[in-house]
């Protein structure tokens, strides 16, 4: 994980602290908005109501403020999934899955963009942990899936699918924000529409999921 140059010192200050944190929500403003190849130091600079060398201090390159955004946003994304729990009813695990996976996108939609902007771009800062420990937490989880259908739980299904579909259903309403509003008008607009989103979901997943 990169660390804040700042942080390479024995002591943080609160100040230091707070300064990171200042420059890290300025970077998830620019490089959700503009994507890291149409993002440079002076943007975010500016963002932070910093000077860029005052920047720099804190991080040497946009490189660096870029991937740690990226560990953070993986870490939280990744979290819901590591939840899925093996002994829990088939269910109410995936309800619950989805809901969380709704209520990030209704919560965190700049590290949503965050996120797909460098995947849209071939993952070339975290392919790694892609194929490392992303790809080992699904594996672990697509199994969990396939014993709750061995044991005549949840209909036969390819587990990695499910996964995905669950993803693009629900970060739909992060990264096509926009989209869903104009298309649902004013009245349907609301926060309600995450409500309304997990209703459908969970019945287009769990009905599909049912034993026949």
């Amino acid at each position: 994980m990169a660390v804040p140059r700042a942080a390479k010192t024995q002591r943080r200050t609160r100040i230091q602290e707070e300064k990171e944190e200042r420059i890290f929500e300025a970077a998830l403003d620019v490089f959700s908005a503009q994507g890291f190849r149409g993002s440079t130091i002076d943007q975010i600079a500016d963002a932070a109501g910093m000077s860029k060398p005052n920047l720099l201090y804190y991080f040497r390159t946009k490189e660096a403020i870029h991937r740690q955004l990226i560990d953070r946003v993986l870490s939280t994304w990744l979290e819901p999934l590591r939840a899925f729990d093996a002994e829990g009813r088939p269910e109410a695990e995936i309800r619950s899955y989805i809901r969380r996976k709704l209520e990030m996108a209704r919560d965190f939609p700049r590290e949503s963009r965050l996120f797909a902007n460098e995947v849209l771009q071939g993952a070339p800062h975290i392919e790694d942990e892609l194929r490392g420990p992303l790809k080992e937490l699904v594996d672990e989880k697509a199994e969990v899936i396939r014993g709750w259908a061995r044991a005549g739980k949840i209909a036969k299904c390819d587990p990695y699918h499910l996964i995905f579909s669950i993803w693009s259903t629900t970060q739909h309403y992060a990264d096509f924000d926009v989209q869903v509003r104009a298309v649902l008008g004013q009245e349907q607009a609301g926060e309600g529409r995450f409500e309304d989103a997990a209703r459908f979901l969970e019945q287009l997943f769990l009905d599909g999921l049912r034993v026949r």
